[in-house]
């Protein structure tokens, strides 16, 4: 019998229309766009303006997108995967919010919560559904609204984020493409330097923590810097090692796009150029959970079926790893 690996068949991706440009920044905090390009490489990002709009109102157009453009029912798919950092609300999960906005009747699902590594982090779970054969249509949803998030008149933080995601739907192959390694870490001690300060159960929201602005992104940049510069690329040359796969047999590299001069880091260290590399880090900045299949739908009909694909992240956490995937189909 034939191995059943989880195979992508197909991406969609949305992004609010509004456009937060560096000029608009140098008007709201100390900064310039040569500043931001030069250490970023971010020219602008995409926000998600209006009341009562969260996380699943970004989601639901890309859900409802892939549905249509694979000619799947919204009864067929058993399972949703929703990889953000910024749900709708505490409770309950997004993803069942965005079941019920989809129509997805006759699925269950859960948030994956893993920093800007949620999406590989619940490409590599949904997966394990496909390949035991407990499932056959799983979608894998990346997106975050981190304006709500971000503090602008932080600087450090303010210029990094934006808010949009996309979908993927897996489905079983025995055709040899589909996701073939995955190599996944994390490292708790690494919290201090990336994280929210307010609005867990360890200290929960008051008038205090309001004031105090901690409901926003904290991040210490350089040591976050670092350790992503070193881990993810370690990750993405680990998955070519242990599978005997060299700079010539990678067709593209899918980095999680936080800042260029890690993507750059990254791909020297896999040893490829930089025509390899998706990177649409200047029109969208750090999306979190949405850079990787935002990247996949802008550059899916330049894949090709077979084409081997690394996706490599980092995030808060710290979380990190890499992903190899076969492409399984021609756009």
């Amino acid at each position: 019998m034939s191995k059943i690996q989880a195979a992508i068949t197909g991406v969609e991706a949305y992004v609010p229309e509004y456009r937060l440009t560096n000029q608009e920044l140098e008007k709201m905090v100390d900064t310039t766009d040569e500043w931001i390009v030069s250490r970023t490489g971010i020219k602008e990002r995409r926000i998600l303006k209006g009341e009562g709009l969260g996380v699943t109102d970004i989601a639901l157009p890309a859900v409802q997108g892939l549905l249509k453009k694979t000619g799947t029912r919204a009864e067929e798919i058993e399972l949703l995967i929703f990889c953000t950092v910024t749900a709708d609300l505490i409770f309950p999960a997004s993803a069942n919010i965005l079941c019920d906005k989809a129509g997805l009747t006759k699925a269950w699902g859960f948030d994956l919560q893993a920093a800007c590594s949620g999406f590989i982090y619940g490409l590599t779970t949904a997966s394990k559904f496909i390949e035991s054969g407990t499932y056959k249509k799983v979608i894998v949803v990346g997106a975050d609204k981190m304006s709500s998030i971000i503090d602008y008149t932080d600087r450090s933080t303010c210029i990094i984020f934006g808010d949009g995601g996309g979908a993927v739907l897996l489905e079983p192959s025995t055709e040899g493409v589909g996701i073939q390694d995955a190599v996944m870490f994390s490292d708790g001690s690494g919290r201090q330097y990336l994280h929210q300060k307010a609005g867990g159960s360890v200290k929960p929201p008051s008038h205090a923590t309001v004031d105090a602005r901690e409901h926003f992104v904290f991040q210490d940049g350089q040591p976050v810097f670092k350790f992503a510069v070193k881990n993810m690329a370690d990750a993405a040359a680990l998955i070519m090692e242990r599978n005997q796969l060299s700079a010539e047999d990678i067709k593209w590299l899918v980095p999680h796009q936080a800042n260029k001069r890690i993507i750059d880091a990254t791909a020297s260290r896999m040893g490829i150029g930089s025509e390899k590399v998706m990177l649409n880090i200047q029109r969208y900045g750090n999306t979190t959970n949405g850079t990787i299949p935002l990247c996949l739908y802008e550059w899916e009909k330049q894949l090709k079926k077979g084409d081997n694909i690394v996706l490599a992240a980092f995030g808060g956490g710290f979380t990190w790893g890499a992903i190899w995937v076969k492409w399984a189909y021609n756009s």
